[in-house]
């Protein structure tokens, strides 16, 4: 099984999208998504190093609250 991480974007050079999530941070290749507008503050879905789709806040923190279900059910 494949998951896609939710990630805020912090700023953004070029085709490059630094993104943080849970204190954690990344750069992230945004070549897939190139033709969507996105900025910093916008939540993405990392799948791999890349960028894969937008999504709104909401949808990013239920992702969250998901995963903590599944590692909490595995503890």
């Amino acid at each position: 099984m494949c998951l896609g991480i939710p990630m805020q974007i912090q700023a953004i050079d070029g085709f490059i999208a630094h993104c943080e999530a849970r204190g954690v941070t990344r750069d992230v290749s945004l070549f897939m998504m190139q033709d969507e507008p996105l900025a910093a503050g916008d939540h993405i879905v990392v799948h791999i190093g890349y960028a894969i789709q937008k999504i709104s806040p909401q949808e990013a923190r239920t992702a969250w609250e998901l995963y903590d279900q599944m590692l909490a059910a595995g503890d």
